[in-house]
């Protein structure tokens, strides 16, 4: 936490600065909740979540809005089931309070979220001693906070932590303003309305964890637009491009999925040793930014896709609402969720057909659904496998329990198999021969594809698979071989 010096409204170091917290006698620190105490918004936190479980949440959020928005937030917080316990609080925050209290001071948490949250939240931390939310009909925020409190303390007899421009009429009434992680202009207005400001710090400002949101390791898994111009043995300079123009527009609509997967994900994602670093479970970046994200990318990848062809955009549009419902909802069904990443991983490939407008060969789509089936089944064999480890009886947010485990394991190993049967089975059919001088160098690539599935299953079931294989595959050294070897056989075999 870095803390810059208190300023008074002539702009000079106040005495503040030398001690920041020196005894302020009679004084009630008073923190707000959303961007100040939680690294989130409770307004956003309480919809995201509740969504995430029945995206019918939507229509009744609309309709309790008509009640105003204190309505919207008691609503809300009736339906979302938060886990407060693994919410992203801010260390330095809950740090300063502390030692505001060692030092004999009262504190208040004061927020424009539910009673009922806030209520949860205080009982958590159990560093404040007394609580105050909106309550259904009054949004505790801006004047009507500035109003509350001067009733309740007194005009300049509290210190207001605060982060946003809705804090500006409160921080004008108080003793002192203490400003957490706040823009500059920000900064300059709060300095020129309060008698005493201190500047808080707690985290960088940066553009990696947004970048890190659109998940563009990812994007690997777009290169499969590729397949049908590579299989095709077609390379001229429009077929190229068009192939590259049809990865773009996977990628944009990709992430955006992925930022509505995330936002709707969060207690799942923070109950996860690995995915509670994720940017907007961590609090890195606010859900607010991610609303704003989510359509961007998705009209952005749109726009790519019209100017590919028609057609590639309904593919891509189909593509965008079976992911969203995959996000949704059929993640969290029993086998469906494989058959649908199944699905989805080759739709990329049809999607590559359908923007380069080369046929699409019936073996290598046979071969693509059984191949990523088996890759979904290890994804959640690697999930029930750190499960296990961790000692819970159900992957977070999906449908198996660890007793599935050697189910999951089967299907993994047959898929596999099977896709590497529908390989070699191809290695002796007539469209070999047109595209291939010496189609038998193919039956190397099945032997790797063999050893490589094997190996991928034993190492998901070791529990060193990362939680997902094709960005383990895109790291391990042996895959990054495996693949090499394949590509080496297919250019010998069309030499």
């Amino acid at each position: 936490m870095y803390a810059e010096p208190a300023r008074g409204q002539d702009g000079q170091s106040g005495g503040a600065a030398e001690d920041p917290q020196r005894d302020r006698t009679g004084l009630t620190l008073v923190v707000d909740l959303d961007g100040t105490l939680l690294r989130s918004d409770m307004l956003y936190e309480s919809f995201w979540t509740a969504f995430g479980r029945d995206w019918t949440v939507a229509l009744t959020a609309m309709r309790a809005l008509t009640q105003g928005r204190a309505a919207l937030k008691q609503r809300l917080a009736e339906t979302a089931r938060l886990e407060t316990a693994t919410l992203p609080f801010d260390r330095e925050v809950l740090a300063y309070i502390r030692a505001w209290r060692e030092k004999g001071g009262r504190t208040a948490l004061v927020t424009a979220s539910d009673q009922s949250l806030a209520d949860a939240i205080a009982g958590h931390l159990g560093v404040f001693d007394e609580v105050h939310g909106s309550d259904g009909t009054r949004n505790l925020k801006g004047k009507a906070k500035a109003a509350f409190l001067a009733d309740r303390f007194g005009a300049a007899q509290y210190v207001y932590m605060g982060d946003s421009s809705a804090d500006l009429p409160v921080w004008e009434q108080a003793a002192r303003a203490v400003t957490v992680n706040a823009s500059q202009r920000l900064r300059s207005e709060a300095e020129a309305i309060a008698p005493e400001v201190e500047h808080l710090t707690t985290k960088p400002v940066t553009l990696r964890p947004y970048v890190k949101a659109l998940r563009p390791h990812q994007w690997l898994k777009n290169i499969l637009v590729f397949l049908p111009m590579l299989a095709g043995h077609q390379f001229d300079p429009v077929t190229v491009f068009l192939a590259m123009s049809a990865f773009v527009a996977y990628s944009l609509v990709a992430s955006s999925v992925y930022v509505v997967n995330d936002m709707t994900d969060l207690n799942a994602d923070r109950a996860h040793p690995r995915k509670k670093r994720r940017p907007f479970a961590s609090g890195a970046v606010p859900l607010s930014h991610g609303m704003i994200m989510a359509p961007a990318l998705f009209l952005a990848g749109a726009a790519v896709s019209l100017a590919v062809s028609p057609v590639f955009l309904a593919v891509v549009c189909g593509y965008f609402v079976l992911t969203t419902a995959y996000s949704l909802n059929l993640k969290r069904k029993m086998v469906i969720d494989i058959c649908t990443l199944a699905g989805l991983y080759s739709m990329r490939i049809v999607a590559g057909a359908v923007a380069t407008g080369i046929p699409l060969s019936v073996w290598l789509l046979a071969f693509a659904i059984f191949f990523f089936l088996a890759l979904a089944a290890v994804k959640r064999q690697a999930e029930l496998v750190d499960s296990a480890r961790r000692g819970t009886l159900h992957a977070r947010g999906r449908g198996y329990n660890v007793g599935d485990l050697p189910i999951i394991t089967m299907i993994a190993i047959a898929a596999g198999y099977v896709s590497v049967l529908v390989l070699v089975l191809y290695v002796d059919s007539p469209d070999v021969s047109d595209l291939y001088n010496a189609p038998y160098m193919l039956w190397g690539i099945g032997a790797v594809l063999l050893f490589w599935i094997t190996r991928t299953i034993m190492i998901a079931h070791r529990g060193q698979m990362h939680d997902d294989p094709l960005v383990f595959a895109a790291r391990d050294r042996v895959s990054q071989l495996c693949v090499l070897l394949c590509l080496g056989f297919a250019v010998i075999g069309a030499l």
